[in-house]
């Protein structure tokens, strides 16, 4: 008996394989937009509870005496969202971003270290939400070296403070205190 496909047949093939072409949804510049704000909300909230999981009195701790602080790690982290950010968008920088933060002895106490880290997720926050998303594939230089686009150099902005959170949990265990749960969602 030869088996053959019949008119009927591929109409209904056609048809289910269109209907499952059909339901995919793209998405738009707003959804991408919409999705790297939620993102960096998530990342600020993130960040505070690591900033609230350290004792306030161990934010001069370093894990070995080479390295940054806890408190010098986190104000590199807000720093860079600084400077990443203003390099990706173009948004003005805080006032404070000329000054060694990092290295300020009056920043580096537990509300200090909180202010600027807060300060640097708003910032971030701000310039992701008002940069029009059709300048997101322009071109631009990093350090005169490095042509991204504005849509690149934003996604390096929050892979950075997400590398410098995550250095943090190291200092957070050797203290024998347990950092908080990652936060995918």
């Amino acid at each position: 008996m030869k088996k053959t496909i019949t008119p009927q047949l591929l109409c209904m093939l056609f048809a289910l394989a269109l209907s499952f072409a059909v339901s995919g949804q793209s998405l738009s510049s707003a959804d991408i937009q919409a999705q790297m704000v939620k993102d960096w909300e998530r990342g600020k909230a993130y960040t505070i509870e690591y900033l609230n999981t350290m004792p306030a009195d161990k934010y001069g701790f370093k894990a070995v005496d080479s390295l940054r602080s806890f408190a010098q790690q986190m104000l590199h982290l807000a720093s860079g969202n600084v400077f990443l950010m203003m390099n990706a968008t173009g948004k003005p920088p805080l006032s404070w971003l000329q000054s060694d933060i990092e290295h300020s002895v009056s920043a580096q106490n537990r509300d200090s270290v909180m202010y600027y880290v807060i300060a640097s997720y708003d910032y971030c926050i701000d310039a992701v939400k008002n940069l029009d998303p059709a300048k997101w594939g322009e071109k631009t230089k990093m350090f005169n070296t490095y042509e991204e686009t504005r849509f690149a150099l934003m996604n390096k902005t929050f892979e950075h403070q997400g590398h410098h959170r995550g250095q943090t949990t190291i200092y957070i265990r050797l203290l024998g205190i347990r950092p908080p749960q990652e936060k995918l969602f």
